[in-house]
């Protein structure tokens, strides 16, 4: 399968830590550490194209979306700050009209990353601002460095969030805390980024890596059929009744009993094994 990187997307297939599994982890990280990671066109271009890459792939069992590390600094200047993404490429803005933004903001690489069946960790190191708060609040799990920074800054350009933030963030944070961030632009630490509920974990920068890939691995040794199961009954309560979602529950696990993944979880707790997924 063709590698899904680009010039400013770097994806890495990470093997599992437990040598008996087959499949990987993969790790993508945006590419522009002279911009702060800003989504511009060519980076969306390439995370949607990451996204189906991922969908068609069955050795991928997990997904982790990062950020490039800032570039040494040229003599005389200071180095440029940590950043997942810092947003989207504003100099995209400058003559863009009505239909274009609407075009651009429509089934975007973002909406993509949300509908991925699969399991997505986002691992923030330094600023998640706008669009990068945006990709962030798109994966399943958040963790964050100390030092990250949280904020939807786009109320200062005279608009709003525009890949899904007045959405996403109102079912993590809440709406009074939603209007909060977005009307006033502020940004917000990661410590109150996780009091909040808009961050899982929050770790020293030396831990990062570390914990993302260990839970990521944790994730990845489950059945991958069953994750997605999981996943999309647990998405089921965003946009339905407790009832609804609880008879869409009741749905998907009864289904789950023909399935060759429960068979084999339920073999191997009895005789004390360890389970062999078929992932179906």
């Amino acid at each position: 399968m063709d590698d899904p990187s680009s010039t400013v997307l770097t994806v890495q297939e990470i093997p599992l830590s437990d040598d008996s599994m087959s499949g990987c982890i993969a790790l993508a990280t945006i590419n522009r550490p002279n911009k702060l990671n800003a989504l511009n066109s060519e980076v969306m271009d390439s995370l949607k194209n990451f996204c189906s890459w991922v969908e068609a792939n069955d050795r991928v069992r997990c997904v982790v979306i990062t950020g490039a590390s800032p570039l040494p600094a040229e003599e005389g200047r200071r180095a440029k700050p940590n950043a997942f993404v810092a947003g989207a490429d504003i100099a995209e803005f400058v003559d863009m009209d009505k239909q274009a933004a609407k075009v651009k903001f429509t089934d975007n690489a973002v909406e993509a990353l949300w509908k991925l069946a699969k399991p997505t960790i986002a691992m923030v190191d330094g600023f998640a601002l706008g669009g990068g708060c945006e990709v962030a609040c798109s994966c399943d799990i958040r963790i964050a460095s100390k030092r990250s920074k949280f904020g939807t800054p786009e109320i200062n350009l005279g608009l709003i969030p525009g890949y899904g933030a007045t959405q996403r963030l109102a079912k993590l944070i809440g709406y009074g805390k939603t209007l909060e961030l977005i009307m006033t632009g502020e940004m917000i630490s990661a410590d109150e980024a996780s009091n909040i509920g808009l961050v899982n974990h929050v770790c020293e920068v030396e831990d990062l890596e570390d914990f993302t890939m260990d839970m990521a691995n944790k994730i990845a040794s489950k059945s991958v059929f069953t994750l997605k199961v999981a996943k999309r009954t647990i998405k089921a309560a965003l946009n339905n009744s407790l009832d609804e979602g609880i008879a869409i529950e009741a749905e998907e696990f009864a289904n789950l009993f023909d399935s060759a993944d429960k068979q084999e979880g339920v073999k191997a707790f009895m005789d004390r094994s360890k389970p062999t997924w078929q992932d179906k």
